[in-house]
C-alpha cells in the first residue's frame, strides 16, 4: 500500500496544479502532429508517369465523364442512391453529437415550480404548506481542465470524418456507375459481335450441309461446323445475361430503374474521360476522402486523450436557483419572498478502483490504433495509385497490338475461306482461323474494356469524384 505521507503530497501536488488553471483552464489533449507516409516521395516511374495539368482531385465528375448519358445515370445515382444516403444522415448524426458536447460547455436554465403539503411538524395536526417558483442552473461543470473542451474536439473531428466518409462514398459510386457502364457497352459490343459470328456460322453450316449431301464434304466438316455454331449460341446466351446484369447493377447503383434510353449503347465506341496527370507526387494522396476520413479519427483519438488526462483533475460544478418561496399560494409573489441559492462543489478524484488510469491507456492505445489505419490507408492508396499508373500504358500497347493481330486474323479467315471454297484448302484451315478470328475480336473488346476502366481507377486512385462543378452564374 502506498505510504500515507506519499498520497498526501500527491494530493498537494494536484491541489497546486488546480489552483494555477483555475484563472485560464487548460487543455491536456496532445499536439497534434500528423505521422509521416509510409511511402515513397513519388509514384514508381513507368513510361507514362509523365505531365502536368490540374490534379485529379480538382477535376469535377461532370468534367472526367464525357459521354453525356453516363453523366445523367451519375447524376441520378446522387440523388437515389442509398448508400450515398445513408452517409449523408451519418453527418447529420455526427453533428448533432458534436451539438450535444457543444452544449455541456454552457449552463443549463429551467424554469422550476413546485408545492407540497403535509402535516404539519408542531403537533397542531393541521397541514403544512409550501410553495416555490423560480429560475434554477442545472449542475454546469466549469471546464478549467478542458475534459468538456477534448470530448467536443474529438465529437467535430468525428464529424469532420463523416463528411469525409460521404466524400469517399461518392468517388466509389461515381467510379462504380462508370465501370458498370463500361461493361453495359462491351457486352453490348460482344453481343452484336457474338450475333454476326452466329449469323456467318449458320451459313457456314448451310453450306457444309449442301457440300455433305452432295458428297463434297465429309461427315467431320459437317459436325465441325455443327459445334461450332452451337459454341457461338453458347456465347450468344451469356452475353445476353452478361448485358442483364450490368443493367441490374446500374439500377441498384441509381437506386431505381433506369430509362430504357439512358441505356442505350447504340454500338458506339466505349465512353472516353478527361486526361487524368500522371506522376503526381505521393503527397497528393493526402487529399483523397478515405485518406482525410482517417486523419480526421486520429484526431479525434488524440482529443480523447486530453478528456482522460483532465479526468484525473477535479471536476468544478456549480448549482444555483433564484425564486420565490411562500408558505400560501397566494402569497408566492409578493415582497419579501424572493430569495436565491449558490451551491459550489469541487470533486477531487482520490481512488476509483483504476478507472480513470485506464480509461487514459485506452486512449492512448486508441491513438495507436488510429495512427495504424491512418497509415495503411495512406498505403493502400499508393498502391492503388501506383498499379492505376503501372497498367496505363501496357494496355494501350495490349490493345495496340491485339488490335492489329485482329485484323491480321480476319484476313487470314478471308482467305482461308476463298481457298476452301476453291478446293485448295481444308474445311479445317477455315474453322481454325474462324475461331482465332473470334477469340481475337473478344479480346480486343475485353482489353478496350480494361483500359478504360483502368482511367477510372486511376481518378478515383488520385482523389478524383467527389467534387461536383460549380454552378453555372446565374443558375
Amino acid at each position: 500500500m502506498e505510504p500515507i505521507p506519499t498520497r498526501v503530497s500527491r494530493l498537494r501536488l494536484l491541489a497546486t496544479s488546480a489552483l494555477a488553471v483555475l484563472a485560464t483552464g487548460c487543455s491536456f489533449v496532445p499536439t497534434y502532429q500528423r505521422p509521416e507516409a509510409p511511402i515513397a516521395a513519388q509514384f514508381p516511374q513507368t513510361p507514362a508517369s509523365t505531365g502536368a495539368g490540374q490534379p485529379a482531385a480538382d477535376i469535377p465528375w461532370q468534367d472526367f465523364v464525357r459521354d453525356a448519358r453516363l453523366r445523367a445515370i451519375i447524376a441520378r445515382a446522387l440523388d437515389g442512391n442509398r448508400d450515398l444516403r445513408l452517409a449523408a444522415l451519418a453527418i447529420e448524426q455526427a453533428h448533432a453529437q458534436y451539438q450535444i458536447r457543444a452544449a455541456d460547455r454552457v449552463p443549463t436554465a429551467n424554469l422550476a415550480a413546485s408545492g407540497t403539503r403535509q402535516p404539519a411538524t408542531n403537533g397542531s395536526g393541521g397541514i403544512q404548506s409550501a410553495y416555490t417558483a423560480g429560475v434554477a442552473l442545472a449542475s454546469w461543470e466549469i471546464d478549467f481542465f478542458g475534459r468538456i473542451a477534448s470530448l467536443q474536439e474529438s465529437a467535430l473531428a468525428q464529424y469532420l470524418a463523416t463528411q469525409e466518409a460521404r466524400n469517399a462514398v461518392q468517388t466509389s459510386l461515381v467510379a462504380a456507375l462508370a465501370n458498370a457502364w463500361l461493361s453495359l457497352q462491351t457486352n453490348d459490343a460482344l453481343l452484336a459481335l457474338t450475333q454476326r459470328t452466329l449469323a456467318t456460322r449458320e451459313d457456314s453450316q448451310r453450306l457444309t450441309q449442301l457440300r455433305f449431301d452432295q458428297g463434297v464434304s465429309s461427315a467431320l466438316d459437317l459436325r465441325q461446323a455443327e459445334s461450332l455454331t452451337a459454341a457461338a449460341r453458347a456465347t450468344l446466351a451469356q452475353q445476353q445475361r452478361l448485358r442483364a446484369l450490368d443493367v441490374n447493377a446500374l439500377t441498384l447503383l441509381a437506386g431505381g430503374p433506369l430509362p430504357e434510353d439512358l441505356l442505350r449503347t447504340d454500338g458506339l465506341p466505349l465512353a472516353t474521360f478527361a486526361d487524368v496527370p500522371a506522376g503526381l507526387p505521393s503527397d497528393l494522396l493526402t487529399r483523397r476522402p478515405d485518406v482525410l476520413q482517417a486523419e480526421q479519427q486520429l484526431r479525434a483519438a488524440n482529443a480523447n486523450i486530453g478528456a482522460a488526462r483532465a479526468a484525473f483533475f477535479p471536476r468544478i460544478s456549480l448549482t444555483a436557483s433564484a425564486g420565490t418561496g411562500s408558505s400560501a399560494l397566494s402569497g408566492l409573489f409578493k415582497n419579501g419572498s424572493w430569495g436565491w441559492t449558490l451551491a459550489p462543489q469541487a470533486l477531487l478524484p482520490i481512488f476509483d478502483g483504476g478507472r480513470n488510469q485506464a480509461n487514459l491507456d485506452s486512449a492512448l492505445v486508441g491513438r495507436k490504433v488510429a495512427v495504424a489505419q491512418y497509415e495503411k490507408t495512406i498505403q493502400v492508396a499508393f498502391r492503388e495509385a501506383a498499379d492505376a499508373l503501372a497498367s496505363r500504358s501496357t494496355l494501350g500497347e495490349q490493345l495496340t497490338a491485339t488490335q492489329a493481330q485482329a485484323s491480321s486474323e480476319a484476313d487470314r479467315f478471308r482467305l482461308a475461306d476463298l481457298r476452301y471454297r476453291n478446293g485448295v484448302a481444308s474445311y479445317l484451315d477455315v474453322l481454325d482461323a474462324q475461331r482465332s478470328l473470334f477469340a481475337t475480336q473478344q479480346s480486343v473488346a475485353q482489353i478496350g474494356l480494361a483500359r478504360q476502366q483502368n482511367e477510372v481507377a486511376l481518378y478515383k486512385a488520385l482523389g478524383g469524384g467527389w467534387r461536383d462543378a460549380a454552378p453555372a452564374a446565374g443558375s
